[in-house]
């Protein structure tokens, strides 16, 4: 039975060359005379390596080319398909034409060191292009991989994968529905559809063509659901409730009507990702195969940026009481040092839902998502349900970093449903906690002048002490546009009233203090108590305290949007925020207690089926 394919970049996908394959390069210590032919010469054979990605993919070798496969997507990670699945026999099938040496190898990690052990090393001759086979026999740690070098000229690796010739058929039989949720992103659904259409459901050789469904929410409605729409894509217009609604409706869809499709498990991705079909295909080899200790696993797919493709940003999290731990952060996913690295195994309490996979059996009338719009509904979902998360090298998502978004509006969310989790998940959590977020969130944000954002998280807090009968009555949608209104929105350069050059954002970045201004600025509250006397342009969403050092007026600069918005120094605003939190601690100190006890009390009353028809607007209408 295949395991896992052979992968190579792909243009649209990825063309990230490490993740796939790295490939050998001539002596570092050549000379290039000063000949601009020589040298020319010279750096066009550095950059070929001897090794050529053919336009229908697969590899092209001079002779003395080398390539090895120890990479994210081409390792085989062993250790945990043996864990989790009842593979038995790793084999690697490739298929070759020409002359090549290739060497089966493993590597670990080890206090800090990869070790390398090779299995076998085989000569191939082949006049024809043909399929070999060979064995990895009872190696059983760390990543398996393969490494070739040409013997002659022209030969060309067309193909390969991992197989467990043991195995004749799949021991389970999952049917997977991708479950995503969108509000006006047209072109990322429309890209991945016309993905899994191409991989998928017009490909007669996956696996995956009659044992996956998608299920969209349309929060925007603005989606051409007639264009889009197939006997395997089900696209429904949805309120707008923000992901915790969007992803709702799509489990719901799911198991109406006694789930008809006979969807064994959901697969929950975020809209504006890009991914590749073949991380959905091992996901599914995976679930065929588990053991039956791990047959109520979730498995979690990474995060990596979409515009370093190579750098993770996560895999698998822990919640913290709200003090988020993310794994294996920065790991730059070219070496293999951090592939290897990549593949321990850590606490983890939930997997971000950019890709997340779940059997359906969690899934019921009364054990749905809570209402919390966006922020936290992934997370609380997986702190209720997950007893084991799969986490594997090669199943990932691209999605645009967070330190390139930024949302006033978020501070009103990221408190309130803090606050929510945190009361079913830590309830010894206590308003002792929060009066000390609450008085760090309002310097933070008067020292850079945001006071809207006080008052957001201000509001967060006051509607977390209303208890459930706040969920349970408020309408999603209109709250959501009272809540954008709150905060600062942010506007084309040409709108901001201070004249802006580039090159002073870039200076406000790497802007440094003295040691004797620091302590001055620390002293004097970041300057509030001097004369202010420039105005600074900061990063929205990586302000540095340092680089708005007694300004009396800050541009908030997007740099991905080219927008921004103005904040100004205001003694107003300094003692209007303050009092207002102060009074806010007030009530924190008689109203905490009683709204945690609410949630933990009546919490199912926001995640039953019921409730989500009537928060959805499905109650008189035909589901």
């Amino acid at each position: 039975m295949k395991l896992q394919k052979v992968l190579w970049p792909k243009q649209g996908l990825c063309t990230e060359e490490k993740l796939y394959i790295h490939t050998n390069v001539i002596d570092e210590d050549f000379n290039i005379n000063r000949d601009e032919n020589r040298l020319k010469s010279n750096l066009n054979f550095i950059n070929h390596s001897k090794v050529y990605l053919m336009t229908d993919g697969g590899f092209r070798f001079e002779k003395g080319g080398k390539a090895a496969f120890d990479t994210y997507f081409n390792g085989f990670s062993i250790e945990k398909w043996k864990k989790y699945t009842q593979i038995k026999e790793v084999s690697l099938n490739l298929q070759l034409q020409g002359d090549f040496l290739v060497t089966l190898c493993s590597k670990v990690f080890l206090h800090g060191e990869v070790l390398r052990n090779e299995i076998l090393r085989q000569e191939v001759h082949a006049d024809e292009c043909g399929e070999y086979t060979f064995p990895f026999g009872n190696a059983d740690k760390g990543m398996l991989y393969f490494e070739v070098m040409a013997l002659s000229d022209e030969s060309c690796l067309y193909s390969g994968y991992y197989e467990d010739t043991s195995i004749e058929k799949s021991v389970r039989q999952p049917k997977i529905g991708i479950d995503i949720c969108t509000f006006k992103r047209e072109r990322y659904i429309e890209k991945n559809i016309g993905l899994l259409n191409s991989y998928i459901f017009n490909n007669e050789q996956s696996p995956l063509q009659n044992n996956l469904e998608v299920f969209i929410s349309d929060n925007g409605q603005t989606l051409d659901i007639a264009k889009l729409s197939s006997d395997k894509i089900h696209i429904v217009k949805n309120k707008n409730t923000g992901g915790a609604g969007g992803f709702t409706r799509g489990l719901m869809e799911i198991i109406k009507n006694g789930n008809p499709h006979g969807i064994t498990h959901a697969l929950v991705m975020d809209d504006d990702i890009t991914i590749d079909p073949e991380s959905i295909e091992k996901t599914y080899t995976i679930l065929s195969l588990l053991k039956d200790e791990y047959a109520d696993a979730f498995i979690g797919g990474a995060m990596l940026r979409i515009d370093k493709q190579n750098i993770q940003v996560e895999s698998g999290a822990s919640w913290n009481a709200g003090e988020l731990v993310s794994n294996k952060q920065n790991l730059n996913m070219n070496v293999a040092w951090d592939c290897l690295f990549n593949e321990i195994e850590e606490y983890t309490e939930f997997n971000a839902w950019w890709y997340c996979c779940f059997p359906m059996s969690v899934v019921s009338e009364d054990n749905l998502p809570l209402p919390i719009f966006i922020r936290g509904d992934d997370l609380e979902y997986g702190l209720r349900n997950m007893k084991q998360l799969i986490l594997m090298n090669g199943i990932c998502v691209w999605h645009e970093p967070f330190e390139n978004k930024y949302s006033s509006f978020l501070e009103y969310y990221i408190i309130r449903n803090r606050l929510i989790d945190n009361s079913f998940h830590f309830p010894n959590w206590g308003k002792k906690q929060l009066k000390k977020i609450v008085w760090r969130q309002w310097q933070s944000e008067v020292k850079r002048y945001r006071y809207k954002n006080v008052r957001l998280h201000t509001r967060g807090v006051k509607d977390y002490l209303k208890g459930v009968d706040f969920l349970l009555n408020a309408d999603g949608e209109q709250l959501h546009k009272e809540i954008m209104a709150a905060g600062y929105k942010a506007v084309p350069m040409e709108q901001i009233s201070v004249p802006f050059h580039y090159r002073d954002y870039e200076d406000s970045r790497n802007m440094g203090l003295s040691k004797l201004h620091n302590i001055i600025r620390k002293l004097t509250f970041n300057g509030w108590f001097l004369p202010a006397k420039h105005v600074r342009i900061s990063s929205m969403a990586q302000s540095r305290l340092e680089t708005i050092w007694r300004a009396k007026k800050i541009v908030y600069y997007d740099v991905t949007v080219n927008k921004a918005f103005e904040c100004e120094k205001s003694w107003k605003e300094f003692f209007g925020t303050f009092f207002e939190v102060l009074g806010l601690t007030i009530q924190i100190d008689f109203k905490y207690n009683k709204a945690k006890k609410d949630f933990i009390k009546r919490g199912n009353e926001i995640k039953n089926i019921q409730f989500w028809n009537r928060y959805l607007g499905l109650d008189n209408k035909q589901r």
